[in-house]
């Protein structure tokens, strides 16, 4: 009896599903997937390289005093001939006094040897002096304007020095360190400040002597990828050092990024890569790939729609869109674009 109501049952449920009396049983919703595809690619040669500043300047004092005022710190941004520090100037003003007294000293000795000269020489015409009195008052007047010469040079000697107690940027930039501290002893040549222009910055990477023999000819399908910003740029630029390091025979290449590289700063971690030729390479949309933890992997869906996580070992990039895989995959699999749908689903089929 049980027998004949299940089948009953079932007849009846199967009439109304048919009859659109009774919904359909739910089913997985579709999952966007790609296939793995075997591409031929640009085959890529990668240096690390770093950010550098293409102009960089360190400050440096160029006259002995406390410093007695600081109008900057680090991480601002300054104007060409912009006051970034005060030296306490006194002794070389004190020396400028002095250097000034010396000119009016020179000036007044300087002004009688021309006046007896100019006696001398009437004394002459006059035969009331010899000719050697005469060639006595030319060398004291010649040797009075030598020292009224060497005095005004002193004097802007010194001037030039007191102007060196006010520091100034060379050029408009933002200060990346500041190394003085408000009442510590400057030095001529102790660096103060290092500045740099942003808006002039390149990729400096080291690459192997045979390497850049087949890199000539092809530094134009060169690019820069800079992890921290997340992006790749194609430098405006290129250049080869024609010197090579005897320790490491590796030759460094300079890479100029262009101005919308908004973020870059010196110092930050950077990676070049140049095409080298073509190889086939198996691809995957870079957005396909899930990480757990430090693992890599996909979410492959076979024919039936089922789900499985498959870890992978990833290659390097190619472009902005793909990246390889090494292992883990086999062309004509298909992978799903979104993981974390991919996981909800497989989850759910459980």
């Amino acid at each position: 009896m049980n027998r004949i109501r299940r089948l009953a049952g079932g007849a009846l449920l199967t009439a109304l599903a048919a009859s659109g009396a009774m919904p359909a049983l739910a089913t997985p919703s579709a999952i966007a997937t790609a296939p793995v595809e075997l591409r031929a690619v640009d085959a890529r040669y990668g240096a690390d390289g770093v950010v550098e500043a293409v102009k960089q300047a360190t400050v440096a004092a160029q006259l002995q005093g406390r410093v007695v005022e600081l109008r900057v710190n680090a991480g601002e941004t300054v104007a060409q001939g912009q006051v970034l520090a005060r030296i306490d100037e006194r002794e070389a003003a004190q020396a400028l006094a002095s250097s000034e007294a010396q000119i009016a000293r020179a000036q007044a000795e300087f002004a009688n040897a021309r006046a007896n000269l100019e006696r001398t020489q009437r004394l002459l015409e006059q035969n009331f002096v010899s000719k050697a009195a005469l060639d006595k008052a030319q060398a004291d007047y010649d040797a009075a304007s030598a020292a009224l010469a060497a005095a005004k040079a002193a004097a802007a000697q010194a001037g030039t020095v007191k102007g060196y107690a006010v520091v100034t940027a060379p050029f408009a930039g933002v200060v990346a360190e500041r190394l003085v501290e408000l009442g510590d002893l400057a030095q001529p040549g102790k660096p103060m400040f290092v500045i740099f222009d942003p808006a002039a910055l390149r990729v400096v990477a080291d690459v192997p002597e045979d390497t850049v023999t087949e890199l000539r000819g092809k530094v134009e399908s060169a690019t820069v990828e800079i992890p921290a910003l997340g992006r790749a740029f194609r430098p405006k630029a290129i250049t080869v050092l024609p010197a090579a390091d005897v320790r490491t025979h590796t030759k460094r290449v300079r890479l100029d990024l262009p101005p919308d590289a908004k973020g870059a700063y010196p110092g930050m971690f950077a990676r070049a890569y140049f095409a080298t030729g073509q190889a086939k390479k198996l691809l995957i949309p870079a957005q396909a790939v899930s990480y757990r933890s430090e693992v890599a992997g996909a979410y492959v869906v076979n024919d039936k729609g089922e789900i499985r996580f498959r870890q992978l070992r990833l290659g390097e990039k190619s472009g902005e869109k793909s990246v390889e895989v090494l292992a883990g995959l086999a062309p004509g699999e298909r992978v799903a674009l979104d993981p974390v749908a991919a996981l909800a689903q497989m989850k759910a089929a459980r």
